[in-house]
């Protein structure tokens, strides 16, 4: 179980770091091109971490506001709150606030930029299937989300590459409109026609055309290898492994579709929204998912 853990991590960690040199590069495609070197890189860092920080200190306001959830007391939900408050004593984290989604698909998620601003929020549906120990296993795959402070790592993540792709699609728009500053490149100067200047001008238009598409794949495998890595610490807070894969069988088996799912928020949840139900996942949709197949989860779960 610590081994898996320990590649996880560093998986999220490689990830990450692709991430950051992605739009780095794509910075630089755009300021090789429009003849202005660096500052195409220092404009992806700045565009990066402002939306870095607004994603970070109002994002689980928008989300929690996009899911219609409603907070709940102890006193309206006792069942639900001493599960939650069990769990963070466990992991050693400030109880979160409590929320309800008014679905009837069965699913849950974590938010807020650290610890002591989190919010746990479950449907209606997953309160009224699970039994206790399926609701604990659900809970702490919550909470180690929150414990990892997985909620920065994606919202970085999301808005370092989202930054890489606006700039893309500006960049590439402009060229379609104007032409942008590609004279100036091409015969700006005297290694405007050399054949290496040539073959860096293609490859960086290449790198825009395939922006959007590769930020995309980056962000969507930090999301499933980040959903692994909370499945295996919630059922260390829980030390009981069961009761997670129960829940995920209940998950997989529910037959009601989420209403209020959509691209924006759907890595938050527990299990992605808009899954398609069946026996099998094809590889494509492995892909191009926020989570990982039910069953593999649950075979990884197993074999702790």
């Amino acid at each position: 179980m610590y081994e898996q853990i320990a590649a996880n991590k560093r998986k999220t960690i490689l990830l990450f770091a692709v991430a950051i040199v992605f739009t780095g590069l794509v910075g630089y495609a755009i300021g090789y091109i429009w003849a202005s070197g660096p500052i195409g890189v220092g404009f992806a860092i700045v565009l990066a971490v402002i939306l870095s920080i607004s994603s970070y200190l109002y994002g689980d306001r928008a989300v929690l506001a996009s899911t219609h959830a409603r907070e709940v007391t102890a006193q309206e939900e006792p069942r639900l709150h001493n599960v939650v408050e069990g769990i963070a004593i466990a992991a050693g984290l400030p109880k979160p606030r409590v929320y309800i989604v008014p679905e009837q698909a069965p699913n849950a998620f974590a938010t807020g930029r650290n610890p002591e601003h989190a919010s746990i929020a479950v449907t209606q549906g997953l309160l009224d299937t699970m039994n206790r120990v399926e609701l604990e296993g659900v809970i702490g795959h919550e909470l180690s989300h929150v414990q990892d402070r997985d909620i920065l790592v994606g919202t970085v993540v999301a808005t370092v590459v989202g930054a890489a792709v606006l700039m893309s699609e500006f960049f590439m728009r402009s060229l379609w409109w104007g032409g942008g500053g590609m004279g100036r490149r091409r015969g700006g100067n005297s290694e405007g026609g050399s054949p290496v200047a040539l073959i860096l001008f293609a490859v960086g238009i290449v790198l825009l055309i395939i922006a959007p598409l590769a930020g995309q794949l980056i962000k969507l495998s930090v999301s499933r290898n980040r959903e692994y890595l909370a499945d295996a610490q919630g059922v260390m807070l829980t030390r009981y492994p069961p009761g997670l894969i129960s829940a995920l069988e209940k998950i997989r088996d529910a037959p009601h579709a989420m209403r209020s799912a959509n691209n924006a928020t759907a890595h938050l949840w527990l299990d992605q929204p808009s899954r398609v139900p069946g026996p099998e996942t094809s590889r494509m949709e492995k892909l191009f998912s926020t989570h990982p197949p039910i069953e593999d989860r649950i075979k990884r779960l197993q074999e702790m």
